[in-house]
């Protein structure tokens, strides 16, 4: 199973043998059966079985924990949902500034868990900087995106302007235009966090199964090549593998993310970058970057991947020259000292996508199905509050987490809405992509004409908002 090793720089990190356990070979009759041994999975049977640990829960993964998006994403647990102004817009002021405050408070709730059940995962909570970091462009759509959160009642405490001078105070990068600081974020080692909670369970008397992919899934069981389960409950937790399980493929896209990491560097440049808290950091272009500074004093940096026709998995993920050169080229704008730094480590994942970006926790007490998902690359922080709110549901809790927006409490999965066919969403996907490309060309060029630079930004954002 060394090969598991090769997934990422997190996983290659690990100081545990990378050993199978044992596959589903004999059927079963459970409480809850739970698809995919990722964060939303583990999640999920946690709090369960802090609520209910008379339940039995049984876990099947088709590799090992860690081996999707779990083991594989940037390490930002981020205090968000994607999209969740547009989730939040018609609630009145007092009930979006209790949902912001239940958003914002997921760090901390991963935080007690980890300090609970002794695992050690890195966790730094030293926020996040949104910069405007390579044209002026950025520092107006910065400014625009916190008026709108201020409109929406969020104050300078949940996010703030940054000038040049006192962004240079957390981060120094070569063009400081400003920024905005958000406290809620922290990061982590992605790795460390899923082999920890797949432990933690087990100790729960959760029993987990690997190598063991569904080959079919229904309404009250599943079946692998060797077994099945029955079960009361199913929770497919698969988010960016959804397409692997019919018909979830129709709700949750996989598109992918990449990701580079340098070798460690001394701490002479770290002096000169800065990110001495374990802060988060992205620069603010449609290609969506995002880094952080590790543990062990690398920098890992990644940008925004692709979507392959028809919803197919990516499985190859020894990234081409220029998949790592771009990356390369990203991050050397904010710190040109690391223009020629060795990369050590290249890597992505596959990640899943709802239609309008939308999040979503359901769970239908007819059919016994339960699933979290559509996080769009935010999951790590997103799928706790799945956890939780799965947890919640399932046993029927009239908690704060299950009068969210994002909830869908009563119906099945037809409540979700699914995406266009083909070849109509990859014609769309490469169209847009191509927009936010071309505008981040046009803006990067100083010398690029005013008409053009508003001309590249109109029709990136109008492709932007035909997505949502």
């Amino acid at each position: 199973m060394s090969a598991w090793r090769t997934i990422s720089l997190w996983m290659d990190q690990l100081d545990e043998p990378l050993l199978a356990r044992p596959a589903l070979e004999r059927d079963l009759d459970v409480d809850v059966a739970i698809i995919g041994a990722g964060y939303t999975g583990l999640w999920t049977a946690y709090y369960l079985k802090r609520q209910a640990p008379e339940l039995n829960i049984a876990i099947v993964e088709a590799q090992t924990a860690g081996f999707g998006a779990s083991g594989r994403n940037g390490g930002w647990l981020m205090g968000n949902l994607l999209g969740e102004d547009r989730l939040l817009a018609d609630l009145s002021s007092e009930q979006r500034r209790a949902s912001f405050d239940l958003l914002h408070g997921i760090a901390e709730e991963v935080a007690i868990v980890l300090e609970r059940e002794g695992i050690d995962c890195d966790y730094r909570k030293g926020g996040a900087l949104y910069c405007a970091a390579r044209y002026p462009e950025q520092e107006t759509s910065l400014r625009h995106y916190l008026d709108g959160l201020y409109r929406q009642g969020l104050t300078e405490s949940d996010y703030r302007w940054l000038s040049p001078e006192q962004l240079a105070q957390q981060v120094r990068i070569a063009k400081p235009y400003g920024g905005i600081y958000a406290p809620h974020v922290a990061t982590l080692h992605p790795a460390r966090l899923v082999r920890g909670l797949a432990r933690t369970v087990e100790r729960m008397g959760v029993a987990i199964y690997e190598n063991s992919p569904v080959t079919h899934w229904q309404s009250g069981g599943l079946r692998t090549a060797k077994a099945g389960v029955r079960c009361h409950w199913i929770v497919p937790a698969v988010e960016g593998y959804a397409v692997t399980l019919p018909p979830l493929g129709r709700y949750q896209l996989p598109v992918q993310s990449l990701i580079v990491a340098t070798e460690p560097l001394c701490a002479a440049t770290w002096d000169e970058i800065g990110l001495s808290r374990g802060q988060a950091f992205s620069e603010s272009s449609r290609q969506v970057t995002y880094g952080q500074r590790t543990a062990d004093n690398r920098l890992v940096f990644g940008a925004r991947g692709g979507y392959q026709f028809a919803g197919k998995l990516r499985h190859d993920f020894d990234l081409t020259h220029s998949e790592v050169e771009l990356r390369r080229y990203l991050f050397g704008e904010l710190f040109p000292q690391l223009k020629s730094v060795r990369i050590t480590h290249a890597w992505g994942g596959n990640l899943g996508m709802s239609r309008r970006f939308q999040p979503h926790m359901l769970c239908d007490h007819t059919s016994g199905v339960a699933l979290s998902g559509g996080y769009g690359g935010e999951g790590v922080g997103a799928s706790n509050l799945g956890g939780r709110t799965l947890a919640d549901l399932i046993l029927q809790r009239d908690s704060e987490l299950v009068r969210q927006p994002w909830v869908i409490p009563q119906g099945g999965l037809e409540a979700l809405k699914a995406w266009e066919p083909e070849p109509c969403r990859w014609l769309g996907y490469n169209a847009i992509i191509r927009s936010f490309v071309h505008e981040d060309q046009t803006l990067a060029n100083p010398a690029t004409a005013p008409w053009r630079r508003k001309l590249a930004s109109g029709v990136a954002g109008f492709m932007e908002g035909f997505m949502q």
